[in-house]
């Protein structure tokens, strides 16, 4: 059996790579908001959908984080409806975003964390979910890039309680705890739940007057660009044999999905639910720019990540959250 999650669509348009800054800060402390409610709101026609927000960081207590969920469910009931529409072809069943069944790697200890790479926390429907996010460059500093199916269910309501805390590392949250003012993703991904589009962005609030960019740095981005590139992947994967509570990493060739109907790209990774959302970075090590998040994975494929192809729709909603 497969497990299968949606993967953005390579769309025929002209790339850009915005260069990627890195700006060093120290810890900053927490910040109270509101309590968060989502009101959602029309974008650009076709290209992306919006969801104004406030919150309070406050809301995600050290138990709270611990017992989130990962948020793999959530892609897989996106998937299951995309198949019954007949949007997806005949696949066998998904089970789980990425991979939910134990990694067969044994478990190795967390790297030492990423300033710009962190853990999302939110809630749908009632339940608090984990995914994982990554800070990247943008005109108003502000941004962080994650799955779609972190931002909205796909279709369905928005995330309410959106909270990153980069860095994160065994429940300490070196650079405070930062809440979304904005939630962005794909009409494809809002209105449809096309995992092929599974990408979301989050505009966040400044604290104490910094912007997330300037306090902790931020990756560049990539759209358009060429296929079976090298990347380094990062996530806070939770299933066995890791438990969430620290950074991992994966690193490989990107190779077209053979197994199922997307135009995804796939990564030997053993990476578990949890990393949904966590950057696909050029190149080897932290310093390259983003070009996919943690997408899904197939029960029946061992250790393979895939990821969305970053084209111009997947551009359009990262327009839009950086000039939110």
């Amino acid at each position: 059996m497969r497990t299968l999650s949606r993967s953005l669509l390579a769309v025929a348009a002209a790339g850009a790579v915005v260069a990627a800054t890195v700006l060093l800060a120290g810890p900053a402390g927490a910040m109270g908001r509101p309590p968060l409610e989502a009101a959602t709101q029309s974008g650009v026609p076709g290209t992306v959908e919006l969801a104004t927000l406030t919150a309070d960081a406050g809301y995600w207590t050290a138990d709270r984080m611990r017992h989130a969920r990962p948020a793999d469910q959530l892609a897989t009931r996106a998937y299951r409806q995309d198949r019954k529409e007949g949007l997806l072809g005949g696949l066998g069943d998904i089970t789980g975003v990425p991979l939910l069944r134990p990694s067969t790697k044994a478990a190795v200890a967390g790297l030492t964390p990423v300033a710009h790479i962190g853990k999302v926390f939110f809630t749908l429907s009632g339940v608090d979910y984990v995914c994982s996010g990554n800070v990247v460059t943008s005109h108003n500093r502000d941004v962080v890039a994650t799955a779609g199916h972190c931002v909205n269910a796909g279709p369905g309501a928005y995330a309410t309680n959106w909270t990153f805390v980069p860095a994160y590392d065994n429940g300490s949250a070196p650079y405070g705890k930062w809440t979304a003012r904005k939630l962005v993703t794909t009409s494809q991904w809002a209105k449809n739940g096309d995992i092929n589009y599974d990408t979301g962005f989050a505009v966040l609030t400044s604290r104490y007057g910094r912007h997330i960019s300037d306090a902790v740095g931020a990756s560049g981005v990539g759209f358009s660009q060429p296929k079976a590139q090298t990347y380094t992947l990062y996530g806070y994967p939770a299933g066995s044999p890791f438990d969430g509570e620290t950074l991992q990493t994966c690193n490989g060739k990107a190779s077209s999905d053979s197994y199922g109907s997307t135009s995804d790209q796939g990564v030997s990774c053993d990476m578990t639910g949890g990393s949904s959302g966590g950057p696909w970075l050029l190149g080897a090590g932290s310093g390259g720019a983003q070009q996919s998040i943690n997408s899904f994975g197939y029960d029946s494929v061992a250790d393979r990540m895939f990821g969305p192809y970053w084209g111009s729709a997947i551009q359009g909603a990262y327009t839009s959250a950086g000039t939110s």
